[in-house]
């Protein structure tokens, strides 16, 4: 691959990735391949358990006596996705509370 041009002025490991697949020698170098995937993955995924326990310790922190564990996973679920969950509308929550039926029953 040193002698290709295609390969010569790349700037990254994504660039050296896309070039790899363009030129289907992803094929003929599958470990070398692999390797540039996890590469380029692994701070993703650092950055996302990083995320996770930071919010758990806010809410551990807040709310540690008052909630039971499924509670508390839920609250975390929320707090990390936030920015999934900012994307649905407040009053379709509401809404569908409000449809909901009473759990308790009279003895």
């Amino acid at each position: 691959m040193r002698s290709n041009d295609a390969f010569m002025n790349l700037k990254g490991l994504g660039e050296l990735a896309q070039k790899l697949v363009e030129t289907r020698k992803h094929n003929i170098f599958p470990l070398v391949f692999s390797l540039i995937k996890l590469a380029l993955i692994l701070p993703i995924t650092t950055a996302t358990v990083e995320r996770a326990f930071s919010a758990m310790k806010i809410i551990k922190n807040r709310l540690r006596n008052r909630m039971g564990d499924s509670w508390m996973n839920d609250c975390l679920l929320i707090y990390i996705e936030k920015d999934i969950f900012s994307c649905i509308d407040n009053d379709l929550i509401v809404q569908r509370f409000q449809k909901m039926k009473t759990r308790r029953e009279k003895l």
